[in-house]
C-alpha cells in the first residue's frame, strides 16, 4: 500500500512539474551579442560637388569582408566594432559623341582597398523570438593597403589601356600630381550609419560610409566637400 501511494505521489509531483513548465513563459535573450563573420556588396563613389553629393553614374561595384563584434550594453543597446577589408573608389567615362559610345572615349576607374574599423552605437528593437531590428551610427577610420587605377582610351577605334598601382603616401599639395587618383592619402575617416535585422544567428542589413576627409590633396578646395568617399554596402552576416 505504501509503495502504491509513493508511486502515485511521485506521478502527481512529476505531472505538476511538467504542467508548471508548460505554463511558465519562456524567456529569450533579446540581445545576444557575439562575433559575426560579415560580407557585403558595395557601391563606391566619391563626392563631386561642393555640398558632398555624388554623380550616381560614377558608382563602382566592390565588396566588404571581415568581422563585426557586438557587445550588449543591455537588452536594447549595443556597442559594435568591426575590422573589415573595404573596397572603395569610383569610375568616370567621357565620350566625344554622346550618341555613339563605341569609340573616341576615355574610361577611368580607381579601386583602392582599405583596412577599416567602424565603431557604432546601436539600438535594437525586438521583433519576435530571437529576432530584432537594429539601427546605429558612429565613426570609422580606414588605412589604405593597395589598389589599381585603370585608364582606357579609345581613339578612332584603337584602344589603349594603362594600369597603375595606387600609391598611399603623405600628400601636402605642393606637387602638381597630388590631385591624381592614383596618389591617395594613407588614412581616411568619416561617419558610418547602419540598419538591419538580426534573426537567430543571421544578420542582414545596410551600411553607409560618409567620408569626412579628402582622399587626396587638390589645390584651393579645402573648404568644400568634394573628393571624399561615399560607400553604400548591403551586408549578410553569421554569428560565430
Amino acid at each position: 500500500m505504501k509503495t502504491k501511494f509513493a508511486l502515485l505521489a511521485f506521478a502527481a509531483i512529476s505531472s505538476t512539474g511538467l504542467w508548471a513548465q508548460s505554463v511558465t513563459p519562456s524567456t529569450t535573450n533579446t540581445n545576444p551579442g557575439g562575433i559575426y563573420l560579415r560580407g557585403s556588396f558595395s557601391l563606391a563613389n566619391i563626392s563631386t560637388n561642393g555640398d558632398g553629393t555624388v554623380n550616381s553614374s560614377n558608382n563602382l561595384a566592390t565588396f566588404n569582408a571581415g568581422f563585426l563584434g557586438d557587445l550588449p550594453l543591455n537588452d536594447m543597446f549595443s556597442l559594435q566594432a568591426g575590422l573589415f577589408l573595404q573596397g572603395k573608389g569610383a569610375k568616370a567615362n567621357s565620350y566625344a559623341n554622346d550618341n555613339d559610345h563605341s569609340q573616341n572615349y576615355v574610361k577611368y576607374k580607381f579601386r583602392p582597398y582599405y583596412l577599416q574599423v567602424p565603431v557604432n552605437f546601436a539600438v535594437k528593437i525586438p521583433m519576435g523570438d530571437d529576432s530584432r531590428f537594429f539601427i546605429g551610427a558612429g565613426p570609422f577610420v580606414s588605412m589604405g593597403l593597395w589598389g589599381k587605377a585603370t585608364r582606357e582610351v579609345n581613339v578612332l577605334g584603337s584602344t589603349t589601356t594603362t594600369k597603375e598601382d595606387i600609391k598611399f603616401e603623405s600628400i601636402d599639395g605642393n606637387d602638381p600630381d597630388d590631385s591624381r587618383l592614383d596618389r591617395l592619402k594613407r588614412f581616411e575617416f568619416g561617419l558610418n550609419g547602419t540598419a538591419g535585422i538580426e534573426a537567430g544567428r543571421f544578420l542582414v542589413g545596410v551600411t553607409y560610409d560618409w567620408g569626412l576627409s579628402k582622399i587626396n590633396q587638390q589645390f584651393e578646395n579645402e573648404n568644400n566637400d568634394k573628393n571624399k568617399f561615399r560607400t553604400l554596402s548591403v551586408n549578410v552576416g553569421f554569428r560565430l
